[in-house]
């Protein structure tokens, strides 16, 4: 424990079982859990709400304000779950007054150098690669895994258990349970391998293939290939899931590898 070689504001709470190495900074109006170690070098700012059992690494910065000039200096929070890891030079925005907070969820891992922008929400168990840039207001499902040096354009949606090929410029949205890759980034399967792991029955998963058989592979546009999916498969929470998706995207859902 170094925290007389570091400062920490008397307003922030910290639990007593909390290690704070070496020339950090922990602000006014921060909050960390039991069990948290904090790296050397790390700045927390105003409005971090850090979680129990974390780490977060050297040189990360949690909270600092938005990078987006419509900021003016509003209370907002950057809220970070129990049990996720935070890598060397990691960085997380709060949240602006659209929001009013950026969420990484319980069980995350953000690697190196990522960059997690204002009013982003991080679902649980979500890995975000070295080099990571998610514009504002991205949302990423639960056990997505999102390749290093990929670049994610504001208000982007990335559906849970999605695996997100490294270097991608992402600027559609990607259906839960698919993989993505090329560029244009492209619809170029489903993520079996990953499901598997995380013990979907073969049903499911081959329920999953058939679904984006009708969505990617069939000559239809999205409104014909829902109403299909409607009318071929039974009511299941994983269909309605990939439906609603499909019809809420605001931005529209990447293309099929072999849609033009």
């Amino acid at each position: 424990m170094h925290r007389s070689l570091s400062y920490i504001d008397p307003q922030a709470k910290i639990a007593k079982n909390v290690v704070v190495e070496a020339f950090v900074t922990i602000e006014k109006n921060v909050e960390i859990g039991s069990g948290t170690w904090i790296g050397s070098n790390v700045t927390i700012m105003e409005g971090a709400r850090i979680g129990e059992n974390c780490e977060i690494f050297p040189g990360a910065v949690i909270s600092a304000i938005p990078q987006d000039l419509k900021f003016n200096g509003e209370d907002s929070l950057a809220i970070i779950g129990d049990n996720t890891i935070v890598r060397e030079c990691a960085t997380i925005n709060r949240g602006t007054k659209a929001t009013g907070k950026t969420i990484v969820g319980n069980n995350c891992l953000i690697m190196a150098y990522a960059h997690i922008a204002h009013d982003c929400v991080i679902g649980n168990n979500a890995i975000i690669v070295n080099n990571v840039a998610l514009g504002g207001h991205v949302e990423i499902g639960e056990n997505a895994i999102i390749g290093g040096l990929t670049a994610v354009h504001q208000f982007i949606k990335i559906g849970k258990h999605c695996m997100v090929s490294g270097g991608s410029l992402v600027r559609k949205d990607i259906p839960p349970y698919v993989k993505a890759g090329r560029e244009p980034l492209s619809f170029t399967g489903i993520n079996s391998i990953g499901l598997r792991r995380k013990k979907f029955s073969e049903e499911e998963i081959t329920e999953i293939q058939n679904i984006y058989r009708i969505l990617y592979q069939k000559g239809n546009n999205n409104t014909q290939a829902i109403n299909k999916i409607e009318i071929d498969f039974k009511i299941s929470e994983i269909r309605d899931e990939i439906i609603s998706f499909v019809r809420n995207s605001g931005r529209g859902i990447m293309r099929g590898y072999n849609q033009k």
